[in-house]
């Protein structure tokens, strides 16, 4: 019987954390994530399997990276109210002359790029909606476009520490500055979107060359010219201030405080309500919550199995064995339990905390559970009419990732080598 109540309390948090994925991938109502792991997680500290001390430990912890994710969807909020996103649609539009092969790769620079600077949440919620009345505006058929916004969210978010929450989760393992990172992922991210571009290139090969129908005129949109200077100021506040010990948190907050405060002295009513439903506050709760439960997991038999198959070496083999298994940890219990879990494992080693990057952005292209950033992307389809297809989203997860991650990896290791990190 003690045993028995032993391999029990050691499976319960497994247990309870699948709950809450199967929550947070159904959402039941629309309730947010919260609503089940907030419950969970203190069943897990009150039961004893993690102390009230670790827990606090944790949550203190995370603190940092929970507040930029707020801050940053704050800022893109307040970016897309400034005419941002909708901005670019337009040049994109224009720069695409009709041509549906032109656009994808516009889309593909546009893309990368808003998810490196302002987060693959920014892409899903923000930038797809404008991709896709951008398409439908131009009389093209509008599946290559956003499906690239839905993969690009994950694959594209390499770059920056700032990129996606599992980064700024790993950051601080990986021992390296702002600047440090971003040189090491620049070789890995930009071979990770050329692979994406060449399989999106084959496998949309008939849409794309499918004439355009009858186009509609866009809508004149001029530049928004303070709020990108904002946005530019920003990002380069990230690589400024890190080296003087200014954690990214303070220079998100700063520059959605600038683009805030100038919506606020033009009056524009109900403004302070829509910039804290923007950061999300349930989410970073969840995010919390989601901390607390893995501790758990960790201490457990799932730790102790990817205790044994994690590497120790940063060679090429080693990078991609991290590679690989945080990718398959991703779509098993979605990718930010799986960098909770695998990323303290692994630090001390830039090369290997970067090989696990490349599994939790890269691997969530293959199933819809992966991320629930690609469950977000879905939902937004769905509620425009366009329902992306299970077969084909499975289809191309499967032409993407492992090319993704084989190239990526081979990638990391050369500007590991070439930058003599470790």
């Amino acid at each position: 019987m003690v045993v028995q109540d032993a391999r029990v309390d050691a499976w319960a948090p497994v247990l309870l954390l699948v709950g809450v994925l199967a929550f947070a991938v159904a959402r039941p109502g629309g309730l947010p994530e919260v609503v089940a792991a907030a419950p969970a997680a203190l069943l897990v500290v009150g039961s004893g399997l993690v102390s009230w001390h670790q827990a606090g430990s944790e949550l203190v912890t995370l603190a940092p990276t929970v507040g930029f994710l707020a801050a940053v969807l704050a800022l893109a909020h307040l970016a897309d109210e400034e005419g941002v996103f909708g901005f670019a649609g337009a040049v994109v539009g224009r720069l695409s002359r009709g041509s549906p092969q032109r656009l994808l790769g516009l889309v593909f620079v546009v893309a990368s790029v808003v998810t490196a600077v302002l987060s693959l949440d920014a892409t899903v919620v923000l930038l797809t909606p404008v991709v896709l009345a951008t398409v439908t505006r131009s009389g093209m058929r509008a599946k290559p476009h956003v499906y690239a916004c839905g993969h690009l969210a994950n694959s594209a978010s390499l770059l920056l520490p700032v990129s996606n929450l599992t980064n700024l989760l790993a950051f601080p393992a990986t021992g390296l500055g702002f600047a440090g990172f971003a040189a090491v992922m620049a070789l890995p991210w930009l071979v990770v979107v050329g692979v994406e571009y060449l399989v999106f290139r084959l496998v949309f090969a008939e849409d794309l060359h499918a004439p355009a129908g009858p186009a509609s005129a866009p809508a004149a949109a001029g530049a928004p010219w303070f709020a990108l200077g904002v946005l530019a100021a920003t990002l380069a506040g990230f690589g400024l201030a890190e080296p003087a010990g200014v954690r990214p948190v303070w220079i998100a907050a700063a520059g959605a405080g600038v683009l805030a405060a100038r919506r606020l002295r033009r009056g524009i009513s109900g403004e302070a309500g829509r910039l804290l439903r923007a950061a999300n506050l349930p989410f970073c709760a969840f995010v919390f919550a989601l901390g607390v439960m893995v501790l758990a997991v960790r201490a457990g038999p799932v730790g102790d199995a990817v205790r044994a198959l994690v590497p120790t070496r940063s060679d090429f083999a080693g990078l991609l064995t991290a590679a690989v298994l945080a990718a398959v940890l991703a779509n098993l219990v979605n990718n930010l339990p799986a960098t909770l879990m695998v990323v303290p494992l692994v630090a001390g080693s830039p090369g290997l905390v970067m090989a696990v990057l490349l599994g939790v952005n890269l691997g969530p292209n293959l199933t819809y559970v992966g991320s629930l950033a690609t469950l977000l992307w879905r939902q937004i389809l769905h509620a425009r009419d366009h329902p992306p297809a299970v077969r084909e989203f499975l289809r191309l997860g499967v032409l993407t990732v492992p090319a993704g991650l084989l190239a990526g990896v081979a990638a990391l290791w050369l500007s590991l080598t070439i930058s003599g990190t470790t």
